[in-house]
């Protein structure tokens, strides 16, 4: 059974052509944009980032693990909220490559 592209959900239709690369969550688990509540979030909309840089802090199973940029270049969009439940492979971060 297909869905047809006019009812399927918003997800499951084909997304237009970006050259954003999409940063993903490699686990489940809560996605902070900052090491502590009181500190400022490790990227904003428009930040310049580099390669190895971290973007935000997911915790799994009480572990705290940084999620770092795969490439160099600018945040353009942020697809979660600060203490928000993430998915494996769900998009968290859209980077336009320099």
């Amino acid at each position: 059974d297909t869905i047809p592209a006019a009812t399927a959900p918003p997800a499951a239709r084909a997304a237009p052509k970006s050259n954003l690369i999409d940063g993903k969550s490699p686990m489940v688990g809560t996605f902070y944009r900052a090491p502590a509540p009181e500190a400022p979030s490790y990227a904003e909309i428009g930040t310049a980032v580099r390669k190895g840089q971290t973007l935000c802090i997911l915790e799994a199973m009480k572990l705290m693990n940084e999620l770092e940029s795969e490439v160099d270049g600018v945040v353009r969009e942020i697809l979660a909220e600060n203490a928000d439940p993430v998915e494996y492979g769900q998009v968290l971060f859209r980077i336009e490559p320099a």
